[in-house]
């Protein structure tokens, strides 16, 4: 049978009819979202630019420390949104003696590695106090991962010689403080942007430290700040030993869990990493209770990654709006660094070699990062 032609007998119609053109007024709102979708990027750049223009300070700092607290702890969370390894919390400590922080000092996103490792031991000479803490990805699975951000700082908390009485927290969503209502039963499965928590159990081992309740340990008097990363000095100077330190860790995962390609992705859903878990499957630093390539799930889905080419095309994307906002800083390294090789996936085989791993763009907490 001879297929059926179009109106104008060129293309053939496979038993649909042809796609028609786009109306004016539906191309003027496609054009209309298209230059919002621009304007958008355009600010989310400048506000970049602006921010990053200035060094973080510590006026906020010493706004809470001349409202009667000795000491104010800048804190910053590290792997929220990493498929494998801990959370990793770190804490620095300033008091009205503290002076400027040392040259250099930004959110840990905006430094290369070798900055963030080489301010590491500058900051632990210019602050009164300091400590980072973990939680595990077995405790995340249990308990959740806003609890589990609360166990890890409180393991920093619990090392220091003197807890501080105020905390300052980068985001606008109060984490560290122990919820009042108590429950039953520890919670499963909790969403990773969800903040509508629930309480860990009423003598949950987790909700203790050596015995002593996380209540106990973490300040009594908690304040958020958006962007205290990018503004704040104790809070950055916490994001990159918060970083330097969880980075570490995953370097040294890396070797004992080849093919995920850890010592670069850091446990992030970069792409390369998503290929290997579908080839691979999970190994027991992932978290098992969000639902990640590769697994079937324990606890239910909480992080539902849909398809791996979704979240490339994601990724792609972010990267290459980071590299933009890198050449309109003027920092050649930070462009370069912002560069993500092509994903290749492979079919499930165990006699496929590790694949090749490139620098990769992940995530945490829906903030892109710049220097995996």
């Amino acid at each position: 049978m001879t297929p059926t032609s179009g109106p104008s007998g060129s293309q053939p119609l496979s038993g649909s009819r042809a796609a028609r053109p786009l109306s004016k007024k539906a191309l003027a709102k496609q054009d209309a979202a298209q230059r919002a979708k621009a304007r958008k990027a355009a600010a989310k750049k400048a506000l970049l630019k602006k921010l990053t223009a200035q060094p973080p300070t510590l006026r906020e700092e010493r706004k809470l420390l001349r409202e009667g607290h000795r000491f104010v702890a800048g804190i910053d969370e590290v792997g929220r949104g990493a498929l494998a390894g801990p959370v990793t919390v770190g804490v620095v400590v300033v008091d009205l003696e503290t002076k400027s922080a040392p040259t250099g000092v930004r959110d840990s996103k905006l430094l290369a590695p070798a900055a963030r490792e080489k301010l590491v031991p500058r900051l632990r000479r210019w602050a009164p106090m300091s400590a980072v803490g973990h939680a595990t990805s077995d405790e995340i699975d249990e308990i959740g991962i806003i609890s589990a951000l609360r166990l890890a700082a409180a393991r920093a908390f619990a090392t220091l010689e003197i807890r501080p009485d105020c905390a300052l927290l980068d985001g606008s969503h109060d984490w560290l403080s122990v919820p009042v209502d108590p429950v039953e039963e520890a919670p499963q499965g909790t969403s990773l942007f969800d903040f509508d928590e629930e309480p860990v159990a009423v003598g949950h081992p987790l909700s203790f430290i050596d015995g002593e309740p996380l209540a106990s340990i973490v300040p009594g008097r908690v304040t958020t700040q958006v962007k205290a990363d990018l503004r704040c000095a104790a809070v950055a100077a916490a994001s990159v030993l918060a970083k330097v330190e969880r980075d570490a860790l995953m370097v040294s995962f890396a070797d004992q869990y080849p093919g995920y390609g850890w010592e670069l992705n850091k446990g992030y859903s970069a792409p390369d990493h998503l290929a290997a878990l579908r080839r691979l499957g999970p190994s027991r630093l992932h978290r098992l209770s969000w639902n990640i390539p590769g697994s079937d799930g324990v606890f239910g889905e909480t992080l539902d990654l849909e398809s791996v080419s979704e979240i490339e095309d994601v990724v792609v994307a972010e990267a290459e709006s980071a590299a933009d906002s890198a050449e309109e800083l003027g920092d050649a390294d930070l462009a370069a660094a912002s560069e993500v090789s092509s994903p290749s996936v492979s079919s499930p085989s165990a006699e496929l070699p590790p694949p090749e791993h490139g620098r990769a763009v992940g995530y945490d907490h829906e903030e892109l990062t710049l220097f995996p």
